[in-house]
């Protein structure tokens, strides 16, 4: 799966990832940090795991909080409110919406 891709996935059926087209054809370009100055934080959180970088992570759920007010204490509480957990693996198929 290509950063693109999973950084704008919004769902799964069996081994097809679900993406939508317009964001991505609109935000692909951005950083991990640009995504999330521009608020889009599950594209964000989603780029820094797909990076595997954990220092981009934790900044992403330290802007979270300030701007939102929210109070998360590390990456796995953002982790388990956006569902996003790791890159699959099995996806063999992409279909753009």
């Amino acid at each position: 799966m290509k950063r693109e891709d999973f950084v704008f996935t919004i769902g799964y059926q069996g081994d097809t990832a679900l993406i939508d087209g317009r964001a991505r054809k609109d935000f692909s370009k951005l950083s991990t940090e640009e995504l999330a100055e521009k608020g889009l934080w599950r594209a964000a959180f989603c780029s820094a795991l797909f990076d595997n970088n954990e220092e981009q992570m934790k900044k992403v759920v330290e802007k979270y909080n300030q701007k939102s007010g929210a109070k998360l204490e590390n990456v796995n509480d953002m982790k388990r409110m956006l569902g996003v957990f790791e890159v699959p693996e099995d996806i063999g198929k992409i279909k753009v919406l």
